[in-house]
């Protein structure tokens, strides 16, 4: 055995003692995976209310970008609408797109 050798014949007479972990111990909450069910239904409506208020409020802002639109081209004056109208069909992508989105990362 030359001086190189040894670090591993230092490393290989050690030997490591690991502590034994204790077993489960009784009393102690384990929660289950999973919301109950009472839970998974109340958020499941409030998701769907939520859903639909979006996109009520989208179809809203389409409709009254488009009576701004038209009221201004009446009057002859010119207003960005389509910036706007871009930003409410931008936010309607957005409500629409939640869901699987949600999906996907989870």
């Amino acid at each position: 055995m030359n001086l190189t050798d040894l670090p591993y014949a230092l490393a290989a007479s050690v030997t490591v003692r690991v502590p034994e972990l204790p077993g489960p111990v009784r009393g102690v909450f384990d929660p289950k995976p999973g919301a109950p069910d009472p839970l998974k239904n109340l958020v499941d409506k409030l998701l769907g209310l939520l859903a639909w208020a979006g996109t009520a409020a989208g179809t809203a802002g389409v409709l009254i970008t488009g009576v701004m639109m038209a009221v201004s081209m009446k009057r002859g004056e010119s207003s960005e609408h389509m910036s706007r109208l871009g930003m409410v069909l931008g936010g309607c992508i957005l409500v629409s797109a939640a869901g699987p989105l949600a999906d996907f990362f989870l």
